[in-house]
């Protein structure tokens, strides 16, 4: 096939020629099952949302968010695990260039995915006049290629605007993209279901993406700027979110860990998800190990599943929670930050003069079903099952020895795993370096430990719709308003001590903390950081200013395969 048929194809298949090949088509729940017209409509929309979860895979969308901003850190553990050619120690210091795979990799899948969408589209119109479930799905459809190039938007400055496979995709930027973005979730937003759930696309979530994209447009238009929000585009974040808020149909989470459990599917705050729920077998519980410590063993049923010593947190985003609770520990002031479910005898807790050598009985016994990391942010040494010699699990009676982790990575496991606020990007930093961030659960339905997850990977949920009315009226001068809507997410978290006190005051600065408390490591902080303009700021191992970063550079792959057509996919600028 020669480059002019590709481009005529379009660019968001560009990327088939270059991209990873575990492109599964697979159905994601049971109301896409069917025969007849019903199998032809299953059968568009499936790839579309089977490719979701490869699309947001760790070393892909996910890290392209997490990695730059002052969430998260990935050094080269040991000098070489996790170093991968210097892709996250780039994008983490904000070097990226044009080859890097981290961002290649990302454009890769997120163009084919809008690309899937548009094959749907193309198979479904034929059917709409005749089929009421074909138009319903069409919706869909174009409510998730909006979704997606919204996506392309705020990561490279640019969507892909397209038809037919027939036609050549027209690259729009700035207000133009916005426009386009904006009228496509409008075409359906009257129309689209109200009741498919978070596993498909719902008028809820295309009111919540309107209110986001409309939150975000004063950046779109102008990348590289101061952005100017506009009375108008807050008060359109306002009246998207209000309809969520007042159509009654979510609620939040007592429990702030559930949103991120096995059954999280059915939790009445998620409003759009990737649907995984142990029937795709391509994600691998990765949300759940990647920043996991390689010692910790998290299922005791499966001596296989591990952690790989992945990102850690920053110093300076642990300082935030520091510096917002004084002289309390965070872990006593906001239930958001830790959940203690390991429960160790106050007796086991010192572990001064002791080591994995000497310990054989500090442990507690815990059956395999009742075993559950702790969760949130970790500090110090985690609790879990150790292996004997020959690789199994130590028993006890009723279940297993759950001891303090030992770092296996060492000789004859000498010492503890401990988890430090220091972390650099110096070889000799150590595997157990840095505070660890266990959100998402190891799931209990995984059929050994890692693979085919039922916990649904959560893209947006009824607590940011208040939060982002709250920003839309902190910016709009309604402060009162905005603190009511700020607190009503704060004082929610209810199941469990300690419960985050309500706020006397807000303003920006405290706007931009609470969206750090509340929405880490859910792909949310490097938006966050250009909106509120700390995009530029300096932490650990980053120190760039250059505002030109604010976007990802183009694949100079892609720019490549389009290069016979001149003009037709400009570099960003500073790459």
């Amino acid at each position: 096939m020669d480059m002019k048929n590709k481009i005529t194809i379009g660019l968001l298949t560009l990327s088939l020629s270059w991209s990873c090949t575990d492109l599964e088509e697979q159905v994601l729940d049971e109301s896409l099952t069917g025969s007849g017209q019903a199998e032809a409509i299953s059968g568009a929309i499936a790839p579309a949302y089977g490719m979701l979860p490869s699309t947001f895979r760790h070393t892909r969308y996910f890290g392209l968010q997490l990695i730059p901003s002052d969430e998260a850190i990935l050094p080269a553990r040991g000098g070489d695990q996790w170093y991968d050619g210097g892709m996250y120690l780039d994008a983490h210091t904000h070097n990226m260039t044009p080859s890097n795979a981290l961002v290649r990799d990302s454009w890769n899948y997120l163009t084919t995915n809008i690309s899937r969408t548009l094959t749907a589209i193309e198979a479904l119109k034929p059917l709409v006049e005749t089929n009421a479930e074909a138009a319903a799905a069409l919706y869909e459809m174009k409510a998730l290629r909006a979704y997606l190039n919204m996506l392309m938007l705020d990561s490279w400055g640019l969507v892909f605007k397209k038809e037919s496979a027939a036609e050549t995709s027209e690259v729009l930027r700035g207000q133009e993209a916005i426009d386009y973005i904006d009228s496509e979730f409008l075409s359906v937003v009257d129309v689209i279901n109200t009741d498919r759930g978070p596993g498909r696309m719902t008028q809820a979530a295309v009111w919540g993406f309107l209110a986001k994209l409309h939150l975000n447009a004063a950046v779109y238009r102008d990348p590289y700027g101061t952005p100017n929000f506009t009375t108008e585009d807050m008060n359109r974040v306002i009246a998207y979110t209000d309809n969520i808020i007042n159509s009654g149909a979510f609620s939040l989470s007592p429990e702030y860990f559930d949103l991120f459990n096995d059954n999280n599917h059915d939790n009445p705050e998620l409003i759009f998800a990737l649907d995984l729920r142990g029937v795709l077998r391509n994600d691998h519980s990765r949300w759940a190990y990647w920043s996991m410590s390689g010692s910790l063993f998290p299922r005791p049923e499966f001596p296989n599943a591990d952690g790989t010593d992945g990102p850690a947190i920053t110093p300076e985003f642990y300082q935030t929670w520091v510096d917002a609770y004084g002289d309390t520990d965070p872990a006593d002031a906001d239930a958001r930050f830790y959940q203690k479910n390991v429960n160790v005898p106050e007796a086991f807790e010192d572990l001064a003069g002791f080591t994995p050598q000497n310990d054989q009985e500090r442990y507690i016994c815990v059956a395999a079903e009742d075993f559950e990391i702790d969760r949130g942010i970790l500090r110090g040494t985690p609790w879990g099952p150790r292996k004997d010699a020959a690789g199994n699990f130590y028993r006890c009676d009723g279940g297993y020895r759950i001891y303090a982790v030992g770092e296996r990575r060492e000789a004859n496991m000498e010492y503890y795993v401990d988890h430090t606020l220091d972390i650099d990007f110096t070889a000799n930093n150590g595997y157990a370096s840095g505070y660890r961030v266990s959100k998402y659960q190891f799931s209990h339905t995984s059929p050994d430990g890692n693979n085919a997850s039922s916990v649904d990977l959560v893209l947006l949920r009824y607590a940011e719709i208040y939060q982002m009315r709250a920003e839309a009226k902190l910016r709009n001068g309604d402060n009162a308003g905005a603190l009511a809507d700020v607190n009503t997410v704060r004082t929610s978290r209810t199941a469990r001590a300690p419960i985050p006190a309500a706020l006397n005051a807000i303003d920006l600065d405290i706007m931009y903390r609470e969206r750090g408390f509340e929405f880490y490591w859910e792909m949310s902080r490097r938006t966050d950081m250009i909106r509120f303009g700390h995009y530029e700021d300096s932490w650990t191992e980053k120190t760039d200013t250059d505002v030109n970063h604010r976007l990802f550079p183009i694949p100079q792959s892609a720019i490549d395969g389009a290069s016979n057509v001149q003009g037709y996919l400009v570099q960003n600028q500073g790459y």
